[in-house]
């Protein structure tokens, strides 16, 4: 691990941390037979005399403490010395107010220290809440194997998890799952599809997204986001009807057009997916950029219903943006929330409340910009009250103007004209105090647009 160690961090900038040596009796603390003959044959095939390595780099000049795992020592096995040694990397990380990266390769805690060796999950768990409490940042990187404890304490509590292609992670190895387990259901792919993790990284580009994460993690934009420009010099809307068919013109800039007009290039607008509970949404784009060197956390709709898991990750990555002092930035493009029976039982009705109530408590400044439709309380969760914007071609409405005929038993025909009647154009939602319409840059201006 220490070529991954110098391959991630700036040259001449890794340094080991002072860990004070633990003296533990014959055989380790449970007197296991061969246990120190068994660490000595570690040492001499690795080179290191623990499953860990701790110390202070930086990446991109950014200062941080760094955790790197030793597969081949015992199998990265958490014992007591182990513990001594994160818990050094934790304090270290707490003093300095830094971030916390962790490159894990782990089996899980050490069989040959009993119960001793997994008491020090929770040892990691108490400093862990401790740096979240601090509001610095913990970032994990999944190698491969990442399973038990390592996985279930360090990993999936990082604040942003990412994993190289193909490695496996889950909770149970590989040999003590049940006989009958799909082996696809341990790797990094499954628990990106499943909202567990952030991102897959290939090796070549985990220097650069790793950078990226903890410089945009640590520099945050000052105030509230600016709203982003609108991408197009369309004209406001003549009628309701006029209103929905611009909103949802396929030809329209989406969210993704938006993050990349709006975001520094280089490593661009990095993930923060999934809800960590199981859920992942593919019409919510959420992430953190870079504008004017500043970190900006963002929350996008694409243009479909969002699901529980969707509005379940959105509240998750606004909270992490509260807690590390980060502002949001809200694009709004949805016909409403999901409303089949499958997003009945995944609990529609609490997840969107949490995103409400996320929202309007989050300590940090939120700027929200409606960029297409705007349906009902699926696209009102994600609004700043105060500080919602609105582009040209976009509406938002109580209710899609399709639904509000069928519940007052009016014919297909008369939706044009219970367009006008609903208000959603957006010079409608301006007079109603609900968003402000955002102007096309002046180069893009026509008299239309004046």
């Amino acid at each position: 691990m220490r070529d991954l160690v110098r391959h991630l961090t700036d040259p001449g900038t890794f340094t080991p941390l002072t860990v004070a040596p633990r003296t533990q009796p014959a055989d380790g603390p449970i007197g296991w037979p061969g246990y120190d003959a068994t660490r000595a044959r570690a040492a001499q095939r690795t080179g290191e005399d623990e499953s860990v390595l701790v110390g202070t780099a930086e990446l991109g000049g950014v200062p941080v403490v760094l955790i790197s795992f030793v597969f081949g020592y015992l199998g990265g096995s958490l014992g007591e010395r182990t513990g001594d040694r994160l818990e050094t990397a934790y304090r270290t990380a707490l003093e300095r107010r830094v971030p916390l990266v962790s490159l894990i390769a782990t089996g899980g805690s050490r069989m040959q220290e009993g119960m001793r060796a997994l008491t020090q999950l929770q040892r990691v768990a108490r400093h862990s809440a401790a740096l979240r409490d601090a509001g610095l940042p913990q970032l994990a990187v999944l190698c491969d194997p990442t399973t038990g404890g390592g996985w279930a304490v360090l990993g999936g509590a990082a604040d942003v998890v990412i994993a190289l292609p193909g490695a496996q992670v889950g909770f149970a190895g590989s040999r003590v799952r049940p006989p009958d387990a799909d082996p696809a259901a341990y790797t990094a792919e499954s628990q990106l599809a499943t909202g567990q993790i952030d991102a897959i990284v290939p090796p070549e580009r985990l220097r650069t997204t790793l950078t990226g994460y903890v410089t945009a993690l640590t520099r945050p934009h000052p105030g509230a986001p600016p709203p982003p420009a609108p991408l197009t010099d369309t004209p406001l809307p003549q009628t309701g009807w006029a209103a929905v068919q611009a909103a949802r013109d396929p030809r329209r800039p989406r969210a993704d057009a938006y993050l990349g007009a709006y975001f520094e290039p280089g490593p661009g607008p990095l993930p923060l997916s999934g809800d960590r509970a199981g859920g992942q949404d593919p019409g919510l784009r959420c992430g953190i950029g870079l504008r004017a060197g500043r970190g900006i956390v963002y929350v996008a709709q694409r243009g479909t219903a969002t699901t529980p898991a969707g509005f379940r990750t959105a509240s998750r990555v606004i909270r992490l943006a509260g807690r590390l002092g980060l502002p949001v930035l809200t694009l709004i493009d949805t016909p409403g929330a999901a409303n089949d029976a499958r997003a009945e039982r995944a609990g529609a009705g609490p997840a969107i409340a949490e995103t409400f109530t996320t929202v309007a408590t989050a300590p940090v400044p939120i700027t929200s910009l409606l960029i297409g439709e705007g349906g009902s309380g699926g696209a009102m969760a994600l609004a700043a009250a105060g500080n919602t914007w609105a582009t040209p071609d976009s509406y938002c409405s109580v209710i899609a103007p399709e639904l509000a005929a069928a519940i007052l038993k009016l014919p297909p025909e008369q939706v044009p004209q219970l367009s006008d009647t609903l208000r959603l154009r957006p010079q409608d939602l301006a007079a109603l105090g609900v968003a402000t319409v955002v102007s096309a840059p002046p180069e893009r201006r026509t008299p239309d647009t004046e």
